[in-house]
């Protein structure tokens, strides 16, 4: 048997009993693009505040995928709301993965993308900057680049560019 909390718009907590008393929860949730944007020999990364660990974080571009919506039109749009660039292109898919799948089933599908044009500002409370590898690379050793997701879409795409 099956217990569904609706949290919020396309957000659910599963409570699925699995022994006489004990529940095992898990989320119902859109599935994700992450976008991997270069510019020249910079990556553009944004910071914005993440509530749970009550801190600002360094991270690509990443959001839901709308009911109806292709991975690939997802990321194009997450990129230019959060950044205020545009890809020129239809980004590449660089790898998919469930993203916890210990406590959810949604998938993780990351792009790249080099060709972009600034075309308007980044949403509120979105910081944007330009990082070279080696930057991204010692801000990830220093947990200000922290999101497992996006090191593993970073880590993936430079060992096979």
């Amino acid at each position: 048997m099956k217990k569904i909390q609706y949290l919020s718009t396309g957000i659910w907590l599963i409570n699925k009993k699995y022994k006489s008393n004990e529940y095992y929860h898990y989320f119902k949730e859109p599935n994700n693009v992450l976008v991997v944007p270069k510019f020249g020999k910079f990556f553009i990364v944004i910071q914005q505040k993440r509530e749970p660990i009550n801190k600002k974080n360094l991270e690509f571009p990443m959001g839901w995928v709308d009911k109806g919506e292709r991975p690939a039109d997802a990321a194009k749009r997450e990129l230019l709301e959060e950044t205020g660039y545009k890809s020129l292109i239809k980004p590449k898919k660089i790898l998919e993965f469930f993203a916890d799948p210990g406590r959810g089933q949604r998938s993780c599908y990351c792009f790249y993308t080099n060709k972009l044009k600034k075309i308007q500002k980044p949403e509120k409370k979105i910081k944007v900057f330009l990082k070279t590898e080696k930057e991204i690379k010692n801000l990830i050793k220093k947990k200000k680049f922290n999101n497992s997701s996006h090191i593993s879409a970073f880590y993936h795409f430079i060992d096979k560019n």
